[in-house]
């Protein structure tokens, strides 16, 4: 099988995913191009080079359907002869779309192809695009269907997270993605959003708050004990896991993920593409899985799959130098940590999603290209990233520096 290798990443700031934040003015389809556009440039590739471009989109209507890959890869002067494909596996899919284009090479299918993905939630709200599961009456009954702030409580609750653990970590997730900031570990992959006349947009996360610290996530209010009690997702909860006497909501806007805007790619290919295009590989893609879990936690997936993605690199934790889960809620973060117990000091360095959001669709490619660069800033080799989904899923991937 051929090796496939990551040869740059790039991704656009955070802009906040609400009518005044910095991107609202920007389309999807003009945030994936700016880094489609880096990539090419950056790289000096023959656009014909690439042979797919795979995005993950989270809610593709409106503006943002229609194979936003493929309106993407046109718009970004890749040519007629480069295809695209959108996919949606929720929180996961940026991280799939780069396992997606890495099969293609691994396969001798493609020897070049661009994963990333792209997410407008100040345009295209959250849940725009609908689905099955929290309408359909059989379907949501038989599998314990919560909304996810309650799955989230419920994981804080079995595994005896506080309020006081959940918030101290939200804290932690705000300092240090300041201090990546501030000593610029973002630098080298965070290319500027521009407008129609070259003038810049966007240069920096603008979700984050360093200022944040225990008395200020205080005085937040649970933000889904109001949906537990009133809607009756506690007894869905409880029923599911009988073992929880009753649920205890911690969870809020503080130390919950951002809503946000963004886009990222990553530049995957074989060794021969790379030497076609006098490109350095930076990383090798080692391993890669998705997995089912429990339906009512939903969002203790990471667990699982990185089990899975372990055992397929036969690998061990103790192989793995960096962990990157991503911060959809404080407990999913600190479950992982409990689960593997692992030094809270290698997992999401620089801060995550808590600090600087969480663009659907691009949120995986991301979160990989942030740990391969701690992986060079630290001179280590091995990082493990995961993602919980929606639905009850798990995501994740292995990546060896070469």
């Amino acid at each position: 099988m051929t090796e496939a290798y990551i040869y740059d990443h790039v991704r656009t700031p955070r802009g906040r995913g609400k009518p005044d934040g910095s991107l609202h003015e920007v389309p999807a389809v003009d945030l994936a191009v700016t880094t489609l556009q880096a990539i090419q440039e950056r790289n000096h590739l023959p656009p014909v080079m690439v042979e797919d471009v795979v995005l993950g989109c989270v809610d593709p209507v409106g503006e943002a359907g229609g194979d936003i890959a493929r309106a993407a890869a046109l718009k970004a002067g890749f040519g007629k002869e480069v295809p695209g494909v959108q996919i949606n596996r929720f929180c996961a899919s940026g991280l799939d779309a780069v396992n997606f284009a890495a099969a293609q090479v691994m396969s001798g299918m493609k020897e070049m192809a661009i994963g990333g993905g792209v997410e407008s939630m100040s345009r295209i709200g959250m849940g725009a695009s609908g689905g099955a599961w929290p309408v359909d009456p059989k379907l949501a009954i038989d599998t314990y269907f919560l909304p996810q702030g309650i799955s989230a409580d419920l994981i804080a609750t079995k595994y005896g997270f506080s309020r006081d653990d959940v918030d101290a970590f939200a804290v932690e997730s705000q300092k240090r993605a300041a201090k990546a900031w501030d000593e610029g570990r973002f630098a080298r992959s965070v290319v500027p959003v521009r407008d129609v006349n070259g003038l810049t947009i966007l240069a920096k996360d603008e979700h984050m708050r360093p200022s944040t610290d225990m008395q200020s996530l205080g005085g937040l209010k649970a933000a889904f004990e109001q949906m537990g009690d009133m809607a009756g997702f506690d007894a869905v909860a409880i029923a599911a896991h009988p073992d929880v006497e009753a649920v205890r909501h911690v969870h809020h806007a503080g130390n919950s993920s951002g809503i946000v805007d963004g886009a990222a790619a990553v530049l995957v290919g074989s060794k021969k593409a790379g030497e076609m295009a006098s490109l350095t590989p930076r990383a090798r893609i080692k391993a890669f899985a998705s997995i089912g879990s429990d339906l009512a936690l939903m969002l203790t997936g990471p667990v699982d799959v990185t089990e899975l993605v372990l055992k397929k690199a036969g690998m061990t934790k103790d192989d793995i130098d960096l962990f990157e889960i991503n911060e959809a809620f404080s407990s999913v973060v600190l479950r992982y940590i409990q689960a593997f117990d692992l030094d809270p000091g290698i997992v999401n360095v620089n801060g995550g999603a808590i600090a600087m959001g969480h663009p659907l669709g691009a949120t995986g490619a991301m979160v990989l290209g942030t740990v391969l660069d701690e992986l060079e800033r630290q001179g280590k080799q091995t990082a493990l990233v995961t993602l919980c989904v929606a639905a009850g899923m798990g995501t994740a991937a292995i990546i060896e520096r070469v």
